[in-house]
């Protein structure tokens, strides 16, 4: 939410789409971040799965937005 903020405040389309991409880097970060919790055994395998879920559907909801952003005339 932070990366699509700052991209959204430069008032630039091309920046704006540009912090959309590297909100998506992040949020694959996230993801990288449940494994990991999951082997040390900080959350339960269903947790993780879970959690995992939502963070994919908010992955491909933020991929969708500068498909959508480039197509609109501003």
């Amino acid at each position: 939410m932070s990366n699509i903020a700052k991209g959204y405040a430069r008032q630039i389309d091309k920046e704006f789409i540009q912090f959309m991409y590297i909100a998506l880097g992040s949020g694959a970060e996230i993801q990288s971040q449940f494994y990991i919790s999951r082997d040390l055994g900080y959350i339960t395998d269903d947790d993780s799965e879970r959690i995992y879920g939502m963070a994919n559907k908010t992955a491909r909801i933020i991929a969708g937005f500068p498909k959508y952003l480039k197509g609109v005339n501003w």
